[in-house]
């Protein structure tokens, strides 16, 4: 269940807000004049989030060279890379 609470409970509570996204890695929903307007997380999670739409667009990509068949035999591509490797 989603952690929601209001702007002024961000204002008055940080500490106790920061704590909570930092023990369990879950965003804190803001929200003001009870709409939602923000939502928190810790520096950790905001980092493992971005790290896994990084790794979601390159499998995306890679997803994308399988269907148009932009891809090489895996003993061809190996041969490619020990040649590079020996320049």
């Amino acid at each position: 269940m989603p952690n929601i609470r209001s702007s002024a409970d961000l204002r008055n509570s940080y500490n106790d807000i920061s704590s909570f996204c930092h023990q369990y890695g879950e965003p804190v929903f803001i929200t003001k004049n009870g709409k939602g307007d923000l939502a928190v997380l810790s520096i950790e999670a905001y980092e493992e989030l971005l790290a896994r739409f990084e790794l979601y667009g390159l499998l995306q990509e890679g997803l994308e060279d399988l269907r148009s068949g932009n891809t090489v035999p895996f003993a061809e591509a190996m041969a490619g890379i020990k040649e590079r490797r020996r320049k």
